[in-house]
C-alpha cells in the first residue's frame, strides 16, 4: 500500500501546522517522522489516519482518494503513545475489540477471533499474558499489546505517534529493535513519529525531517546523518560544534583568523561552520586551523569528551569534543583541531 500526500496544508487559527507538504511512502516501508514539538509530524499523520482533515492538498493511498473516506473507512491501524488500552478489558479482549466492533456481514467468526487473537499474541510474544489486565503489564508490555490491536483488524497501514516516548530509555532502545524485527516479518506500510533521533535512525528505512510544518530533508538515515541537507538537518541530527564564522571571497574567517578550509563556492557573508563532534582530529599545537585549552576532561566508555576553550575575536567560546581514550587529554592542555569533515551553511538573513 503507498501512501501519497500532495500539497497539503493545515492551520490552527494562525499558526500553520502544515506547509504545503509532499510525501510518498512505498509499499511496505517503514519511515520516521523525526522532528522537534510543533514541527508538524503528529499533525500530518493524524491527516494521514483520517483523525484530522487538511485546508488544502490531497491524500491517496494507493492512488485513490483517501480524503473521500472517514477514518474507519480507511483500514489504518493506529498506535498510540499512551497505549488508550480499555482498563475493564484482559489482554485478549483488548486485541479482539477491533474484531468484535466491525459490521455483523463482515464480523469474523468467535473461532476466526480467537484464533486471530493467539496469533498476535504469539507475533508480540506475550501470549502468556492474556487472561492480565492492562494495570497488571509493564509500559513495554502495555506498548506491544496496543500494537497487537492495531494489527488485529489486518490494517493496510500501521501509524505510530510516538509509540515509545512513555517508556524509560532501556526498554524503549528494545522496543524499537523489537518493532524493527516484527515489521521484517509483516511487511505493512508504516509511519511512525518521534523525536527521538537515535529511535529514527535505528529503525527506519527512510527519516523524514520536518520543522516549522515543513518537510527539510528526506532519505535514508546514513544519507541524512551524513549528509545533512541544511543547518537545521545537521543540528538537530547527531550532536555538533556549531562555530560562527564568516565567508570572504572563499576564505572562512572565524573572528580575526583565517581557517584553512574550502569554502564550496559558498556565496560571501555571515555564515556557520558545522562540525560532528567525533570528525575532529586532535593534534599538537600549529598543526590543525583551530586552537585552543582543554578546560574538563571526562570519559564515556571508549571515549573521551573534552570541553575546549576557543578564544574568538577576544572572548572565550567553549567547545564539545569528542575523542579516543588513547589520546590522553589533560586539563589546561592546548590543542589544535582540524575538522575532517565539515559544512558550511549560510546564516539566514
Amino acid at each position: 500500500m503507498t501512501i501519497e500526500v500532495r500539497n497539503i496544508v493545515k492551520k490552527f487559527g494562525s499558526f500553520t501546522a502544515l506547509d504545503s507538504v509532499d510525501l510518498k511512502v512505498g509499499s511496505g516501508e517503514l519511515v520516521a517522522l523525526l522532528g522537534p514539538s510543533g514541527s508538524g509530524k503528529t499533525s500530518l499523520l493524524r491527516i494521514i489516519a483520517g483523525l484530522d482533515w487538511p485546508d488544502a492538498g490531497t491524500v491517496s493511498f494507493d492512488g485513490e482518494n483517501a480524503l473521500a473516506r472517514g477514518a474507519g473507512e480507511r483500514h489504518v491501524g493506529f498506535v498510540f503513545q499512551h497505549y488508550a488500552l480499555f482498563r475493564h478489558m484482559n489482554v485478549f479482549e483488548n486485541v479482539a475489540f477491533g474484531l468484535r466492533v466491525q459490521p455483523r456481514a463482515v464480523r469474523p467468526s468467535e473461532e476466526r477471533i480467537r484464533k486471530r487473537v493467539k496469533e498476535l499474541l504469539d507475533l508480540v510474544q506475550l501470549d502468556w499474558l492474556a487472561e492480565r489486565y492492562p494495570n497488571q503489564l509493564s509500559g513495554g508490555q502495555r506498548q506491544r499489546i496496543a500494537l497487537a490491536r492495531a494489527l488485529a483488524i489486518e490494517p493496510r497501514i500501521l501509524l505510530l505517534d510516538e509509540p515509545f516516548g512513555a517508556l524509560d530509555a532501556k526498554v524503549r532502545k528494545e522496543l524499537r529493535r523489537w518493532l524493527r524485527q516484527l515489521h521484517e516479518e509483516i511487511h505493512v506500510t508504516s509511519i511512525f513519529v518521534t523525536h527521538d533521533q537515535e529511535e529514527a535512525l535505528e529503525v527506519a528505512n527512510r527519516v523524514v525531517v520536518m520543522d516549522k510544518g515543513r518537510i527539510e530533508q528526506i532519505g535514508t538515515p546514513s544519507e541524512v546523518y551524513d549528509n545533512p541537507a541544511t543547518a537545521f538537518v545537521h543540528s538537530f541530527i547527531g550532536e555538533s560544534i556549531i562555530l560562527p564564522v564568516k565567508v570572504c571571497d572563499g576564505r572562512v574567517n572565524l573572528g580575526d583568523k583565517v581557517l584553512n578550509l574550502a569554502s564550496r563556492e559558498m556565496a560571501s557573508g555571515p555564515s556557520r561552520l558545522f562540525i560532528r563532534r567525533h570528525d575532529v582530529a586532535i593534534l599538537a599545537p600549529g598543526n590543525g586551523v583551530i586552537e585552543g585549552d582543554v578546560k574538563r576532561v571526562r570519559a564515556f566508555g571508549p571515549t573521551q569528551r573534552a570541553d575546549v576553550a576557543l578564544q574568538v575575536n577576544g572572548e572565550e567560546m567553549l567547545i564539545e569534543i569528542d575523542a579516543p581514550r588513547d589520546r590522553d587529554l589533560q586539563t589546561g592542555e592546548t590543542v589544535s583541531l582540524q575538522p575532517r569533515r565539515y559544512r558550511i551553511f549560510a546564516t539566514p538573513a
